[in-house]
């Protein structure tokens, strides 16, 4: 079963070594990696290149203009030729055995993807913390990640991918949460209970700097078309909105799946898979 590892990079060239010694140090062999370099100012090419050499294993593209993240982590799906996939951001690592942990949860049953914990790390990638919000979900028409239940390291097939309309290139952040409620529609996915993905905390990184308003946007935004994209019209009583208008009026809709009584009948249901 092969693995396409998928990065989309834009200015994190100076990262980038970190995650190619994970990827070179993985226990499973057949992978590949994708790379679509998004128009970066820096020198992340001359630099990734170099890092790479003449490695067969690693594939590098272009976007000949800069067209967001959306765009560009869609190109890298056209690439990709494992059955497996998942994306890994190039200023982030994996853990040695990542991969192999996760072929052994699709050879073992039938899941359209998994999803494991992922820690959190430092700028220097030393690892802090495990990113608290990870838990088993309950994978129905109802679920939209909102509040966040799962994040990296998340990976599917790619067969389930291609039954989609895929990643929305017009996205410039949310965008996977975009993939991920995609791709839960079409089967189950297995939780594993370990940090398989190492996340750096630094100052430069899109999602950790001011970005949160725009994001939130966004975010809802897929939410939306999730629900019209199911069918749902009425969601805990209340009418969903035929027209997008704001990001409040979106959030008020799930506001009772953060409520205990709601997170306590979930969980009976996980436990007894009803």
């Amino acid at each position: 079963m092969k693995f396409s590892i998928l990065i989309a990079n834009y200015n994190n060239g100076k990262y980038f070594r970190d995650c190619y010694n994970s990827l070179i140090s993985q226990t499973y062999q057949n992978w590949e990696v994708i790379i679509v370099d998004d128009a970066s100012t820096d020198n992340s090419v001359e630099v990734i290149k170099s890092i790479v050499e003449n490695d067969h294993r690693f594939k590098i593209y272009h976007n000949t203009s800069n067209q967001g993240c959306g765009y560009t982590k869609r190109e890298c799906m056209k690439y990709a030729e494992g059955e497996i996939c998942a994306y890994l951001d190039p200023d982030d690592a994996l853990y040695p055995d990542a991969l192999q942990k996760t072929v052994q949860e699709f050879d073992k049953s039938d899941i359209t993807a998994a999803y494991s914990q992922m820690m959190l790390c430092d700028e220097n990638l030393n690892p802090d913390k495990v990113f608290a919000s990870t838990k088993q979900i309950y994978n129905n028409r109802y679920f939209f990640n909102c509040p966040t239940q799962f994040a990296h390291f998340f990976t599917f097939k790619k067969e389930t991918y291609l039954k989609t309309s895929g990643i929305n290139p017009n996205l410039k952040s949310a965008v996977d949460q975009d993939l991920y409620l995609k791709i839960l529609e079409h089967g189950s996915v297995k939780y594993i209970k370990e940090p398989l993905y190492l996340y750096r905390l630094h100052s430069n990184g899109i999602s950790q700097q001011n970005f949160k308003q725009n994001a939130k946007e966004s975010f809802a935004r897929v939410i939306h078309e999730t629900m019209k994209r199911r069918g749902i019209r009425t969601i805990n009583n209340q009418a969903v909105p035929e027209l997008y208008t704001n990001p409040q009026e979106i959030y008020r809709l799930l506001n009772y799946q953060t409520h205990r009584l709601h997170r306590l009948i979930n969980k009976v249901k996980i436990t007894f898979n009803i």
